[in-house]
């Protein structure tokens, strides 16, 4: 998630929390402070050595300046492992008379000592460079100007030793006055530009670093997952609606993987070929199926981007949409347009359809013509009907609409499912029609336990309506899937269906046959998906007693409840 090099950034203008400058400036400052303090230790290092060469060859006769270079070298090194860095400050304090006093006095020593053999002026330098560089302009000018005022006065003393030389000494002096002066006003404002510049870089640190964590917050929060990837369909980054979709475990745990580890994922590798290979946008609906779970539909687009640079490659990003989530906003939509007014529709119906049913009932008590009463049974039969149909188009208002798995308690799956179909195999009187298969090991999910009769017996019922009357006709079965979820299957041996009819299977309203309402599936879905289970429909096999019977299942995968 990056923005176009013409585009502003939303954190361009961001401004330092209180205290950033604070907080940024003293790692600066104790670079800069180390600096000047190793110089320091290498100036008296080489005039410790200077003097010393010049003693042995006999050009200096006198001993104390290499005392004094030494106690320089000492003193300079002893600050540089002890003293605790800090800025110079806008005026003389103890930490600048420690250390530029400390270089004023050697320097003057060594001039005075030296004599004019030796010119020592541009020694002085560093003292004010210092504090030009670390300290304020106010700074800087008082240190050059203590330096020039210095020089001066060793020119009166050297005019004094040695009249015909006056002008020189004084000239010497000023020029040297005023090249600390330029100096110190240069440093300072190279440092002034210098510290602005790097302020300014941190604050676009700071806000790139704000807007990648809020596009990485926003990429980790879409509904539609996002997947990176390279021209060896090795995974670069993926946000956890995309591992969601690609429905494997170790997809779900490891950071980088290959998307062609499984075949499952070919079609999406075929997808990024294509993408790589034409240097082109591409769109398609791609279908995962993993074993013993549904299908998951969703509709991949894929966009390359620019490579950084010659020699790198580009990347594939894959934006995946899960397909049921669209549906489910077609479905929200169609049901808003139909629901207020079914749900009113089925009210109003409901207090007659009770007189009518309520009269045919009392005629029915004075007939007595065979013919006569085979009239009130069919009136009879088709109020019932009417009745069911009312209940069914109310049972959309009553799903709850704010329930979720959060709030569902532990149920265990195994047991529940083994009551329910007891119950329903003594209602319907199937028999032998339906089989059990149940795991040895009990599987806690995330789901209400009144929901999961609805849901079940719904699927029964409609497994009964269209399966044959053999054995083990309806097989009802409890695994876990490889994600780790619940899976409940509920399998009949039907006929298949038409892909018109399971395009629309969910949907409220549509059924394939007449006498059905077309929402029994619908409630299914909706109770499902209000607690974060799903639902889906598959043409499976079973074993059987002659090979393998095809047949259709529904499979509900379920939250499980990890206390």
């Amino acid at each position: 998630m990056s923005l176009p090099a013409q585009a502003q950034a939303w954190f361009d203008t961001v401004l330092p929390a209180p205290g950033f400058e604070t907080i940024a400036k003293p790692q600066e400052v104790q670079r800069l402070w180390r600096g000047f303090m190793s110089a320091r230790v290498a100036l008296g290092l080489g005039l410790l050595l200077f003097q010393s060469i010049i003693y042995a060859l006999g050009t200096a006769r006198d001993s104390r300046l290499i005392l004094i270079c030494a106690v320089y070298c000492v003193l300079a090194t002893a600050m540089r492992l002890w003293a605790q860095p800090r800025p110079t400050g806008k005026a003389f304090d103890t930490q600048w008379i420690a250390i530029g006093g400390v270089d004023i006095v050697a320097f003057v020593v060594l001039q005075i000592a030296q004599g004019s053999a030796i010119n020592y002026a541009p020694l002085f330098v560093l003292p004010v460079l210092m504090a030009a560089v670390l300290g304020s302009l106010l700074l800087a000018m008082a240190g050059a100007a203590g330096v020039t005022l210095l020089l001066f006065v060793h020119a009166a003393w050297l005019s004094f030793l040695i009249p015909f030389d006056t002008v020189a000494h004084f000239l010497q002096a000023a020029l040297a006055g005023a090249g600390c002066f330029a100096i110190a006003f240069l440093a300072n404002q190279i440092s002034i530009r210098l510290a602005d510049v790097e302020l300014l870089a941190q604050r676009s640190q700071l806000a790139e670093r704000t807007q990648r964590q809020v596009n990485e917050l926003v990429i980790e929060s879409l509904t539609d997952g996002i997947l990176v990837l390279d021209q060896h369909s090795l995974v670069r980054a993926a946000n956890p609606a995309a591992r969601h979709l690609l429905g494997a475990e170790h997809a779900l745990a490891v950071k980088s993987f290959n998307l062609a580890e499984l075949a499952v994922w070919q079609e999406l590798v075929d997808l990024m070929t294509l993408s790589f290979s034409d240097r082109t946008p591409r769109q398609a609906d791609v279908t995962i199926r993993h074993v013993g779970e549904g299908p998951r539909r969703m509709r991949v687009r894929t966009q390359l981007t620019a490579a950084p640079g010659d020699h790198d490659e580009p990347l594939c990003v894959m934006f995946m949409q899960d397909q049921r989530e669209v549906e489910a906003r077609m479905r929200a939509d169609k049901l808003a347009s139909m629901g207020r007014m079914s749900a009113a529709v089925a009210h109003e119906i409901r207090n007659p359809l009770a007189a009518i049913a309520q009269a045919n009932a009392l005629l029915d008590e004075d007939l007595k013509d065979p013919r006569h009463k085979q009239l009130t049974q069919m009136v009879q039969q088709n109020a019932r009907r009417l009745e069911r149909i009312v209940e069914e188009v109310l049972d959309i208002s009553r799903v709850p609409q704010h329930e979720s798995a959060v709030t569902s308690s532990a149920l265990a799956l195994g047991n529940e499912v083994e009551k329910i179909c007891h119950d329903w195999r003594q209602q319907t009187q199937s028999g032998q029609r339906l089989l059990l298969v149940l795991p040895p090991q009990g599987i806690l999910i995330r789901f209400e336990s009144e929901h999961l009769r609805r849901v079940l017996v719904n699927l029964l019922d409609n497994a009964l309506r269209h399966s044959t009357d053999q054995i083990g006709a309806i097989e009802v079965s409890v695994s876990m899937t490889i994600a780790g979820q619940g899976a409940l299957h509920v399998w009949s041996n039907g006929q298949p269906m038409d892909q018109s009819v399971e395009r629309h299977l969910f949907e409220p309203f549509f059924s394939s046959e007449s006498r059905s309402t077309g929402l029994g599936l619908y409630i299914c879905r909706e109770l499902c998906e209000k607690q974060g289970a799903s639902i889906a429909h598959l043409r499976t096999s079973r074993s059987g007693n002659n090979g393998p019977v095809d047949g259709n299942e529904f499979l509900v995968t379920f939250q499980t409840h990890r206390g």
